[in-house]
């Protein structure tokens, strides 16, 4: 077989079969086939699109890449991975609420990047708290605790990794097939039998229109289910943050506060479907009767004593939460509103004003200020006045609140005309 053959195929708009697709994957990891044949082979994937055979076979090569977690002990495992967004802390309340109800999450997670946040920073903010753990300590944990979150380690999906960063340096990221297969590679390589997606749309999102995010949407859900996993997707709003708070230590605050019952609104109705679906998926309850049972756990404040002890477990300092000593970044300044009018937001601008003030990175090798971040006063499609309070900010360095302020008041703009309304909850993908 040659990868000559393969790309001309493509070019060609015809499908490749599970043997060609296995021969590129292969070869591309071990080094066999060089770079430019595989940005070839992205770019004709990009054009010409692939088959739901297609995706579901280039999705099970790449996780057949490298490492795969067995959690065949355990028998309810479910995961949740979002595709990006601001001021979503959804894992925090989800991973404790779901190990009330019988579910073992077993979760790897990413660190922030741009303007999206990432669930291992906001787990560092509790002092103590150790997102790297042995596979030993990884297993123990979700077996006596229910729930244990990890940074992504070993060597899981390496094909991914390789061909990830080939397309970004080659215009290849924005295919729905090459987008689809590289979020389920590491989802099914990570083990979980039941997968739920909560899948973005809006100006904080990678996709911007509730369309494109259904087609990304059923492409996964399509993937899972062909590769033997209970799938599920939610399109939900990026339009506005999820929450109140953006910046690391604030979204556990916020968290916690969902928690304990101090907050309600967005944040909660979202983290209550996205963890409503894994319930009902992995053990076959009717929706209805697993949104009731999810939200009993978190009211009852059943969620807020298992978070506790995993937080505990993982190293985590819980007089942090039970005695709330969040660290909010101690230089402050007030935003408000220079005119009457209504509020429209840019999710995406928001998180860049969060990066300005410390808590982000703009590379890789950035280190965040986990004190920083910002607390939304108003919410898109708010009627404003002028002298109204937007927003705080907050950071540990001052230096940063110039160029914080500035970008966040270009994404908080007061308009003459209310904006549409965006549903929370666009769809659900089944």
């Amino acid at each position: 077989m040659r990868m000559f053959d393969v790309i001309e195929k493509k070019k060609r708009g015809l499908p490749l079969s599970d043997e060609e697709i296995g021969f590129f994957v292969r070869g591309y990891t071990a080094g066999e086939i060089p770079d430019y044949q595989a940005s070839a082979l992205c770019m004709a994937i990009c054009f010409q699109g692939m088959t739901g055979e297609e995706c579901a076979s280039l999705t099970r090569h790449m996780m057949e890449s490298g490492d795969r977690v067995d959690l065949s002990a355990f028998p309810y495992t479910a995961d949740k991975h979002s595709t990006g967004g601001v001021g979503d802390k959804t894992s925090l309340i989800i991973a404790p609420a779901a190990a009330v109800l019988g579910l073992s999450v077993a979760k790897m997670s990413g660190r922030g990047l741009g303007h999206t946040g990432g669930t291992i920073d906001k787990l560092e903010s509790i002092p103590g708290f150790r997102t790297t753990l042995t596979p030993e300590q990884f297993m123990k944990q979700v077996h006596d605790i229910g729930a244990a979150i990890i940074g992504q380690s070993g060597n899981l999906a390496p094909a991914d990794k390789k061909l990830y960063a080939l397309r970004d340096v080659t215009a290849t990221v924005d295919s729905v097939p090459l987008i689809a297969s590289s979020i389920m590679s590491k989802k099914l390589a990570a083990g979980a039998h039941t997968i739920v997606l909560d899948v973005k749309y809006g100006s904080g999102a990678f996709m911007k229109t509730p369309e494109d995010a259904v087609t990304l949407a059923e492409t996964m859900v399509e993937i899972g289910n062909a590769n033997g996993r209970n799938t599920a997707a939610l399109i939900t709003s990026m339009e506005t943050p999820l929450g109140e708070y953006v910046g690391n230590s604030a979204e556990v605050m916020e968290a916690w506060h969902v928690l304990t019952g101090k907050v309600r609104g967005d944040l909660y109705q979202v983290s209550v479907a996205l963890c409503a679906n894994m319930l009902s998926l992995a053990k076959d309850i009717p929706l209805p009767d697993a949104e009731e049972m999810v939200k009993y756990a978190i009211d009852s404040g059943a969620a807020r004593d298992k978070m506790l002890d995993w937080v505990s477990a993982q190293g985590g300092d819980p007089d942090y939460l039970t005695r709330e000593k969040f660290h909010i970044g101690q230089y402050r300044r007030i935003v408000t509103a220079d005119r009457d009018g209504w509020l429209s937001t840019n999710s995406e601008g928001i998180g860049k004003s969060a990066c300005l003030l410390g808590a982000g990175r703009l590379t890789k090798d950035d280190t965040p200020d986990l004190t920083a971040g910002i607390r939304l006063c108003s919410k898109r499609g708010d009627r404003i006045r002028r002298g109204d309070v937007l927003g705080e900010l907050f950071t540990s360095d001052e230096n940063r609140l110039d160029n914080g302020e500035r970008e966040f008041r270009s994404a908080m703009a007061v308009m003459d005309d209310k904006p549409a309304d965006m549903p929370l909850i666009y769809r659900t993908v089944r």
